[in-house]
């Protein structure tokens, strides 16, 4: 017979587990890719776990490979990219994940999100309990209020009962952690249900309006993407050029013509009109060359940075630079120091001289064009081509030889 003390504590973990079990529940979305739609009720607190899958379908297998045929697109018994998740009731409520659903994607159009055309990408709800029924039915009144006054359409999302949930391949669950530089469309139409996420403040766009600027259009919510950009590229930029950093919603005064539904995107202006914009993650080499195009355009400068040429000997701009006074010299494009006026003489050579540079500012590569063995120098931060260097400076040290186009000044 089992004392006391080990009843009450087998009663206590039946109740403890049947009170969890009561509190856990789970919801299942549709809407568009379901890559970003995993992603971002990941990060929503209260929920447990957020898997993708397939569901509101008959007549063919629930697999990636046979939902995206393109015979598939208009078929209306396809089934839906969804999610399904799991979520603690006491933390999220079923009406709150309602909301971050609509106000993550387009509830108005019918079988698409942005680009990604089919009935596969329709929005819709697939509710388990009449309490989750009503909860959909009460949330979508809601917001087609909200979407009315904004000038929007009709919600076209469907709300039917889930018959069943297929998960998806492995290979996309967590996919954008997996891929870091997937997928990652931004659908929103901006519109909110409270202050809660009504963050995206005026801002002021005047001095957008006069010079060169670059824009970065961020999501308003959580984007890996965005986050990797700045990390790899905005975070170390020190250009000339000013960026900012914009949403979809913050671009009042501005001539925009790149759709804005992706995130990062990139818009390059000129007295606040786009001069040309390119949707999703560029690496730096990526961005420093659409800078380049940008800055330079099609000058001797782009083709040196960029196409490994060579300035004409006692060139304009090595004329200017070749007896500034104390300073650094930095990447035209990055503005990251690259030389030193400390290290410059004068080789006599034609280009610009120097016996060292910034340290870890350049990386050297193997040359071996025009039939000769060179080591090429080119910038750390953004890749460009710099020049050469050779083993005949002054008392034994390198001799950099390096163009003075894609080179800034700054003193000291």
């Amino acid at each position: 017979m089992r004392p006391h003390w080990a009843i009450a504590l087998l009663l206590w973990a039946a109740t403890s587990a049947a009170t969890m079990t009561d509190q856990l529940d789970s919801l299942v979305v549709g809407g568009g890719c379901f890559w970003g739609v995993e992603k971002r009720f990941a990060a929503i607190p209260g929920v447990i776990d957020v898997a993708s899958g397939y569901a509101d379908g008959r007549g063919l297998e629930p697999t990636y490979r046979a939902i995206t045929q393109p015979r598939q697109r208009h078929n209306p018994d396809n089934y839906a990219e969804v999610v399904q998740i799991r979520f603690n009731r006491q933390q999220v409520s079923t009406e709150t994940l309602l909301e971050y659903f609509y106000e993550q994607h387009d509830p108005t159009q019918l079988n698409r999100q942005g680009n990604d055309i089919g009935t596969q990408y329709r929005s819709t709800i697939l509710y388990n309990s009449p309490a989750q029924q009503a909860a959909a039915t009460a949330v979508t009144a809601r917001f087609q209020q909200r979407l009315s006054a904004a000038g929007y359409g009709t919600i076209v999302t469907a709300i039917k009962p889930l018959e069943r949930f297929h998960p998806a391949e492995e290979y996309h669950q967590d996919y954008l952690l997996k891929n870091p530089n997937g997928y990652c469309p931004d659908h929103s139409t901006g519109v909110r249900f409270s202050d809660r996420q009504e963050a995206a403040a005026s801002v002021d766009n005047q001095p957008l309006l006069t010079g060169k600027a670059i824009v970065v259009l961020e999501a308003e919510d959580y984007c890996p993407y965005c986050e990797k950009f700045r990390a790899d590229v905005s975070d170390h930029y020190q250009g000339t050029i000013p960026l900012y950093y914009r949403t979809a919603k913050q671009l009042d005064g501005l001539q925009i013509s790149t759709p804005t539904w992706a995130t990062p995107t990139l818009l390059f202006l000129d007295d606040g009109s786009e001069q040309f914009g390119v949707q999703g993650y560029r690496s730096a080499a990526e961005f420093y060359r659409l800078l380049g195009a940008f800055k330079l355009g099609d000058s001797e400068a782009f083709r040196v940075a960029f196409e490994n040429g060579t300035d004409a000997r006692f060139c304009q701009q090595y004329e200017i630079f070749k007896e500034t006074p104390d300073g650094v010299f930095v990447d035209a494009l990055s503005g990251a120091a690259l030389f030193d006026t400390r290290d410059r003489f004068d080789s006599a050579s034609g280009w610009l001289s120097f016996t060292r540079a910034v340290d870890g500012a350049v990386v050297e590569r193997p040359d071996l064009s025009y039939g000769m063995v060179r080591t090429e120098i080119r910038s750390a931060s953004s890749d460009i081509h710099l020049g050469h260097v050779f083993d005949d400076g002054p008392g034994g040290l390198p001799r950099y030889c390096i163009n003075a186009t894609v080179l800034e000044f700054v003193p000291r």
